[in-house]
């Protein structure tokens, strides 16, 4: 009896693979999986990949390091020692690349110079050196006078206008692409639902009072609402006022809400498709 006492031993030691310590932390702290998603606004279903150690499904390295931290946060547990976990499971063992993971934070995207000021800038460079070609054939040439000088100096001015032009209106437009999106509600009551990818994954569900904003979380993969009165809305994206999703009131759902998605409409309508037309529709009193 006493040797099959002395042969068997309760296990107590503690988790040591990074998601099982933050389940282990989550439990502890009697919070659901759910309590964790409203807490950090990340979707319920990276949540449980990260308590399985699955971080091969999540959309990339970065993604599973910064979804880690926050998660780390939200239960108490020590955010670096859960992202250095972490990076050994994920087999980044090169300093250089550490460093790289550690300012390419989800929580951060901004500290990467955005695609589309890199863009903007091409485009200014192609449009001046095009205007600078024009300007020296035309001094060059053989038969150039004073007013050939002239024009030449006028299409180079144009030229570095037109590129400055260029630049700018690219730069708002990459501004607004990656901008935040927020909905205002211009009534009280107004009832709407925030959600990623499909409904049970939701962001936000609440009845707004006028003047009551809401901005759609970065990380959301595939934002999309559901709402009675797309009407009672405002949008912004990245601070600059896109059209509402309708004129009138009516039960829309499944409607994309990323920045790309709202800004690719054109006037009233949801995204994706043309403003509406009461007349082609019935309008009122119609079928």
């Amino acid at each position: 009896m006493a040797e099959d006492e002395a042969t068997f031993e309760i296990d107590n030691s503690e988790p040591t693979a990074p998601g099982e310590r933050l389940r282990a932390a989550r439990e502890a702290k009697g919070m659901s999986v759910e309590d964790v998603a409203s807490a950090t606004r990340i979707p319920k279903r990276h949540l449980e990949t990260i308590e399985d150690g699955d971080f091969a499904v999540l959309p990339g390295r970065t993604y599973a390091i910064g979804f880690s931290r926050s998660y780390a946060k939200a239960v108490g547990l020590n955010d670096e020692e859960i992202v250095n976990d972490v990076r050994e499971q994920l087999g980044i063992e090169d300093p250089a690349e550490r460093l790289r993971d550690g300012t390419m934070q989800t929580e951060d995207p901004t500290r990467l110079p955005s695609r589309g000021l890199v863009i903007a800038s091409i485009i200014a460079g192609i449009v001046l050196l095009i205007g600078v070609f024009a300007f020296s054939r035309s001094f060059f040439a053989p038969e150039s006078e004073a007013d050939s000088l002239l024009a030449a100096e006028e299409q180079r001015t144009e030229a570095e206008q037109q590129a400055q032009a260029a630049a700018t209106q690219s730069v708002a437009r990459a501004a607004a692409v990656e901008g935040p999106v927020v909905f205002t509600s211009t009534q009280d009551g107004m009832w709407v639902r925030f959600y990623d990818g499909d409904e049970s994954n939701v962001l936000m569900e609440s009845l707004m009072g006028k003047g009551e904003s809401y901005t759609v979380p970065d990380t959301a993969s595939d934002p999309q609402v559901r709402t009675g009165r797309p009407d009672a809305f405002t949008i912004t994206v990245g601070g600059k006022s896109v059209p509402r999703l309708a004129e009138n009131d009516a039960v829309v759902s499944d409607v994309p809400v990323n920045a790309k998605a709202l800004l690719a409409r054109d006037g009233v309508g949801l995204p994706g498709t043309a403003a509406a037309d009461p007349a082609a529709q019935g309008g009122p009193g119609g079928a």
